[in-house]
């Protein structure tokens, strides 16, 4: 017999003992009411009488909460995960078993409202409050850090998780049309002449940051100095006409509407194309950036909501080598140590992997890259001019 069959046979033991003794006492004050409802003005009868009452006042509680404990299903949860877009896949596959998972131990409903967009658009509706997120799964710690900022979120919470917060990683990965026309396989080769490089912005987009930094690093962690890097990142930009919110907008064009010679996503996007039966041609450089995902609680909103027990459960489920082999199957790189040695061989091979520490970690890659006035905006106006 199982723990929750215990626990229903003991609440239903206790509920029939708890209503005999009930029953018992309702008939001793019906007794006492009859006998004695001619000297309702003696002190001690009062008293015996406002005593029966007290004893049966609590037996009703008792039989109550008996029969609350003995209930069948507690009340249903509702759990709000924000997340990036190109996540929903994943989520799709390992939400379902969580659900069944915590149904089975804890005999309760979770159900889950979902959005999915461009990771720091995301971010900034969970900030302003239009999207009241329990968990946020976004493209890069930065955007988690900027809802920790706004005080949302308590600080430290990349140590709190295993992995220092990381849940799914992947790498950048270039994206050719087929017979790969322009010739292109390297980094270097993005900024040709006569190359168009469909790209989301950095501004909205997690991945168009990760992009800019694989840019920038193909040639810093390759030796080369920050103005030669400069110097390449805009001539790559300026073969991108224009600049989507988010990669899955970014992908469609490409994909769906056969626009541009050339685009960089998550080397996952790539295998998911490749299920729904576009298969392109496409090349995972050697010098390459650990795309690295992030999942939070959103504290603030977890209290409010009373959902911190259920919403830490299905954070720690995603580490589980339950949920990473279904992030493996859709070509995450999994941070599951015995899942990542599992699927090892499935992965091509990278000589140079390199990550945001590499680049001066993500306070250092805000201010210098992103803010107003930064390197990126200075990479648009030469790209303008």
């Amino acid at each position: 017999m199982s723990e929750s069959q215990q626990r229903t046979q003991v609440g239903k033991y206790l509920t029939q003992v708890m209503q005999i003794y009930a029953n018992k006492t309702l008939d001793a004050m019906q007794f006492s009411y009859q006998r004695r409802i001619r000297s309702w003005f003696n002190g001690r009868t009062i008293q015996s009488f406002v005593s029966l009452l007290l004893i049966g006042a609590v037996l009703s509680m008792l039989v109550a909460s008996c029969s609350e404990s003995s209930s069948a299903t507690k009340a249903d949860v509702k759990l709000r995960i924000v997340s990036f877009s190109v996540t929903k896949a994943a989520h799709d596959q390992i939400i379902p078993k969580f659900v069944e998972k915590w149904k089975q131990e804890h005999n309760q409903n979770v159900t889950f409202e979902q959005s999915y967009g461009g990771s720091g658009a995301q971010a900034a509706a969970v900030i302003a409050g239009s999207q009241e997120a329990d968990i946020v799964h976004l493209a890069l710690p930065l955007d988690v850090n900027k809802i920790q900022q706004a005080g949302l979120i308590k600080s430290g919470w990349e140590i709190k998780s295993p992995r220092n917060g990381i849940v799914s990683r992947s790498v950048a990965t270039i994206v050719t049309r087929e017979g790969n026309p322009k010739g292109i396989y390297t980094w270097q080769d993005l900024a040709k002449d006569g190359i168009t490089l469909i790209a989301a912005n950095p501004k909205t987009s997690g991945i168009a940051i990760w992009e800019f930094l694989g840019l920038w690093g193909s040639v810093t962690q390759a030796g080369g100095d920050e103005t030669t890097a400069l110097d390449y990142v805009t001539k790559v930009y300026q073969n991108t006409p224009s600049l989507t919110k988010d990669a899955r907008e970014a992908s469609d064009l490409f994909f769906q509407k056969g626009q541009g010679d050339v685009l960089i996503t998550y080397e996952n996007e790539v295998i998911l194309a490749e299920k729904t039966g576009t298969k392109l041609p496409y090349v995972v450089p050697k010098i390459n950036i650990s795309i690295d995902n992030p999942v939070a609680l959103v504290d603030k909103n977890i209290d409010k909501h009373g959902t911190r027990k259920v919403a830490q459960a299905f954070v720690d489920y995603l580490y589980s080598a339950e949920a990473q082999r279904e992030f493996a199957k859709l070509q995450y790189r999994p941070v599951n140590p015995t899942v990542a040695q599992e699927v090892l061989s499935e992965y091509p091979k990278i000589d140079t992997l390199f990550t945001s520490q590499d680049l001066g970690g993500w306070d250092n890659i805000e201010k210098k890259f992103f803010v107003d006035g930064a390197i990126f905006d200075k990479v648009q106006a030469g790209k303008k001019a």
